[in-house]
């Protein structure tokens, strides 16, 4: 059975905070749904500052789906570990772990954004130390045994329901990325598909003595809107992939990797790259993916248009796949 994910980073350009509102909520909504058809996992992210209002809290937005939901796993993919506390983070994630029995997972990256750094007056330079010291303060802090930190001695309460931790995946594209996850022996997060840093990731767990895994994106992990037909809803909602598409593709230095970076100027040259893809429901199910992304909301799209595409994708994809 394929891997089934709904995205939700909660675009919005030129929105008021009563359509921003009702997004959210909508949002919300949407994962009860797919909830209760039974998809796998609602992914969504975190970035600052953005001026289209991409999602800058997703541990709040979790806990909203956690409350809808019984049985969806959220993975949060990724958090910019050196602009969190690491003291509050272990504390947050604990809750969420114990209100949701274990449902939460959290792939920690750096960032390639210098203005979300300044924005919180954190040192970019030193983003890869700040990272180690976030890593290892939170897997001290969910033992619930006193430890010292910062040269003074702490405890951090609640324990966390899962058992020794809750998911905690390392995010990256580069060798430091992978050295971190293998030293601490914490599971590795591609951000593209990249064999030969995985090869990279398994030499280094050898070398540390330690154990882990790797989740990677697929050769392939194209984001699926669902519609009965593609054509009209390329003409008519294909600004909302573009706008998003060209935002994130002006975050990417060259040296960044990404399973979804886009390099479409237009409308016509995203739908003919293929990193966007709206389908029928029966050519989603002759793409055979391992892992379908669906992204509903993506770019600002209308609420209604992305609740049909999330039902079209429930009602016409989800039976088929087993």
């Amino acid at each position: 059975m394929p891997v089934t994910v709904v995205r939700f980073n909660l675009v919005e350009p030129d929105a008021t905070p009563a359509s921003l509102g009702a997004r959210y909520r909508a949002a919300v909504e949407m994962a009860a749904y797919a909830d209760d058809r039974g998809i796998t996992t609602v992914q969504t992210e975190e970035h600052h500052g953005v001026a289209n209002n991409w999602l800058p809290s997703p541990f709040a937005f979790a806990a909203a789906v956690f409350g809808a939901t019984r049985r969806i796993a959220v993975t949060v993919s990724a958090i910019i570990g050196p602009l969190h506390d690491p003291l509050r983070l272990a504390e947050d994630i604990a809750v969420l772990d114990l209100l949701s029995g274990g449902r939460l997972v959290t792939v920690a990256g750096i960032g390639y954004r210098p203005e979300e750094y300044a924005q919180f007056d954190v040192d970019w330079k030193r983003r890869g130390k700040l990272q180690d010291e976030l890593l290892e303060t939170v897997l001290k802090a969910w033992t619930g045994e006193e430890f010292t930190y910062r040269g003074r001695t702490v405890r951090v309460t609640p324990r966390p329901f899962s058992d020794p931790h809750p998911l905690l995946l390392v995010g990256g594209s580069s060798r430091a990325a992978a050295r971190r996850a293998a030293r601490l022996g914490l599971p590795f997060f591609p951000s593209a598909h990249l064999p030969e840093l995985e090869a990279y990731y398994k030499e280094r767990l050898i070398e540390y003595g330690t154990e882990g895994w790797t989740m990677m994106p697929g050769a392939e992990t194209p984001l699926l809107h669902i519609a009965e037909d593609p054509d009209r809803a390329w003409a008519e909602y294909g600004r909302h992939f573009l706008h998003e598409a060209r935002t994130y593709a002006s975050w990417q230095s060259g040296d960044i990797r990404s399973a979804v970076r886009s390099a479409a100027t237009t409308v016509g040259e995203l739908r003919a790259e293929g990193v966007y893809r709206v389908l029928t429901p029966d050519q989603c199910v002759e793409q055979g993916l391992d892992n379908l992304v669906l992204h509903p909301l993506a770019g600002g799209m209308p609420v209604e248009e992305g609740r049909r595409s999330l039902q079209l994708f429930c009602e016409g994809v989800l039976p088929r796949l087993a």
